[in-house]
């Protein structure tokens, strides 16, 4: 079945920009049959990707593509017919937008960021810079920054000339660095049997699911307590057995959480209770 939204992401991944569906919500649809629905257990009601262990990336932004056979066919073929909206992952089209959510944030970009492509949306506006940089939510009231690790909904091509992206822009992601110590003990886990190799392909693939797991953490704006400890879960119920995860990686997951607020006991106790819950 062809639909409008199935025809624009033709359009679109004809250019280079790399599409998915979303639902009602603003929600991804999965991108292979295991994960319709999400039965693979990833996060439903949630913007990020993963956590999932299916042979390729079939979540939100991981599952953007400018193929057209993946696009037009298998599990996107049916999402089609029920997909509310078409969303693009910006930084693989090297594009970055910065999403203005209100009046306000649209008379503060005006006064202070180059002019640029902007898009009208539902309460503000979409500011489309050419250049791709990291995904920061919530980086002055009503802004967010939207590019490498994100999607945006597609809203039409909007009007202006797009400028390359300005330091300006990249600098708003550019956060105070926490005053709080990441864990200084060391944290290991146990390795099975076979030299304690990764079974997860490559070692890209660990990098991918820490970053996420950094992502996932920054952008919580509520229940972070609560997302500090499920998003431990998810690296450990992924890694934890392998015998890849170092220092460093922890040291990587426990710093993002420091800097949501959290304290170092706090993310010593949620490891530890995740580690537990595993049987790690």
């Amino acid at each position: 079945m062809t639909t409008t939204h199935l025809r624009t992401a033709l359009d679109l991944a004809a250019f280079g920009i790399p599409v998915l569906p979303l639902r009602v919500g603003k929600v991804p649809f999965g991108n292979c049959r295991r994960c319709a629905e999400n039965a693979c257990g990833g996060r439903p009601n949630m913007k990020s990707a993963g956590p999932c262990t299916c042979p390729g990336p079939c979540h939100a932004w991981a599952a953007a593509t400018t193929d057209p056979d993946v696009i037009g066919s298998g599990v996107w073929r049916h999402a089609w017919a029920r997909a509310t909206a078409v969303a693009y992952h910006p930084g693989g089209a090297w594009l970055t937008v910065v999403d203005l959510d209100h009046a306000e944030a649209v008379t503060w970009a005006r006064e202070n960021l180059p002019a640029t492509q902007t898009v009208p949306t539902t309460r503000g506006e979409h500011w489309i810079y050419q250049g791709s940089m990291r995904s920061v939510n919530a980086v002055r009231p009503g802004v967010d920054i939207k590019s490498t690790m994100s999607y945006a909904r597609w809203l039409g091509p909007g009007t202006g000339t797009m400028t390359e992206l300005p330091d300006i822009v990249r600098a708003l992601a550019v956060k105070e660095p926490s005053t709080l110590r990441p864990a200084q003990h060391a944290i290991t886990v146990s390795a099975p049997a076979g030299a304690g190799e990764c079974r997860h392909r490559t070692p890209a693939y660990l990098e991918r699911g820490i970053a996420m797991a950094e992502q996932r953490i920054t952008e919580a704006r509520t229940a972070i307590h609560t997302t500090v400890y499920r998003t431990f879960l998810a690296v450990l119920s992924v890694h934890g057995r392998c015998g890849c995860l170092t220092d460093a990686h922890v040291s990587r997951l426990f710093t993002a959480a420091q800097a949501k607020g959290e304290s170092l006991r706090h993310c010593t106790d949620a490891w530890t209770n995740a580690r537990t819950r595993l049987g790690l």
